[in-house]
């Protein structure tokens, strides 16, 4: 379950322990896994409950519960389970337990780096330690998102000294969707981690443009997708494009071929971007504004699946990489800009 750590009855501190002797019930609530998933990896591997009582069931020690974060942490990373595990029974995990919290990342011990295992996705021109700090952050963050720490997100996903924008995009806050949609979880009423990732990457993204715009800076529309929930990056992208001193304003809401021109010419825009995560995007706003407005750039950025969809000409590019189309709009802003 994806809430954070409660206050459970079946508790137990166990005279001379160092913290309370859990339950799996308890322990499956802390991680946000299925009991079930707890026994086949007691099972399978090894990782277990330690302690057993007279007329008890097993329970978890905290130093069990250390383990068992191990093993979540790399497995959410992408390592093999098995390989997670084998790393999980090496962590030193001998200096105590750290202090209880709702933030579970404050638990996770110090584990060996595995063999062979994936990287993590995080952004490729990052030297090796600030692989490894993207890495210990998108674990960070999807924990915190579900535990439904709204507040721990937005410290996390802060922007404040950041200073490429598309690179937290792509090293911290996409792996951390990716990883989230990976996960199956069970949520209470109200708790969603989704929901709470994209709440915190919206205030860090308002923080980070809450400066109006200059005058004279040029307009990019953003347009929506007839049919489509409009994706979080593209928010990013028009974050992105306010670094660059562009006024870059997202279109809510249903927009018809005729109402795309009306936008355009009313904001008199010097560039439209379409971005859709969809397999099969709907693009006739697209090839409708390119008929009307062969003068107005357009930018779209699609799934690699939909790249045949989009009607390319004259005015119409497809941008590949969320950086890429940022430096293209801005370069083609420029060009615009009247002497």
């Amino acid at each position: 379950m994806s809430t954070g750590p409660v206050d459970d009855p079946h508790d137990r501190t166990e005279p001379g322990g160092d913290g309370p002797a859990l339950t799996v019930a308890a322990v499956a609530r802390r991680l946000g896994v299925a009991p079930a998933t707890l026994r086949t990896w007691d099972r399978r591997y090894g990782l277990g409950p330690s302690e057993h009582h007279a007329g008890a069931h097993r329970r978890y020690a905290p130093s069990d519960l250390d383990r068992l974060l191990v093993m979540r942490r790399l497995t959410i990373d992408g390592v093999a389970p098995a390989e997670a595990a084998r790393l999980a029974l090496a962590a030193d995990v001998a200096a105590g337990p750290p202090p209880r919290s709702d933030d579970l990342t404050a638990r996770l011990p110090t584990v060996p780096t595995p063999s062979g295992a994936p990287t993590p996705a995080v952004a490729t021109d990052a030297p090796p330690a600030g692989r490894a700090a993207g890495a210990r952050g998108v674990v960070e963050l999807v924990d915190a998102a579900l535990t439904g720490r709204g507040d721990r997100c937005v410290a996390l996903l802060d922007l404040g000294a950041v200073d490429d924008l598309a690179a937290w995009w792509t090293g911290l806050v996409q792996p951390a969707f990716a990883a989230l949609a990976r996960r199956t979880v069970v949520e209470r009423p109200g708790v969603d981690a989704r929901a709470t990732l994209v709440g915190g990457v919206l205030a860090a993204l308002r923080a980070r443009t809450a400066a109006p715009p200059a005058a004279d800076a040029a307009v990019v529309l953003l347009l929506p997708v007839p049919g489509e929930t409009r994706p979080v990056v593209a928010h990013a992208l028009a974050a992105a494009l306010v670094d660059g001193g562009v006024d870059a304003r997202l279109v809510a809401g249903p927009v018809s071929t005729r109402h795309a021109g009306e936008l355009a010419l009313m904001t008199r825009a010097r560039a439209v971007v379409t971005v859709s995560e969809a397999p099969a995007p709907d693009l006739s706003v697209v090839a409708a504004l390119a008929r009307e407005r062969d003068d107005l750039p357009q930018f779209v950025m699609v799934p690699e699946v939909a790249g045949e969809r989009v009607p390319l000409d004259r005015s119409v590019h497809r941008a590949r990489t969320l950086t890429g189309l940022v430096h293209e709009v801005l370069a083609v802003v420029a060009q615009a800009a009247p002497l």
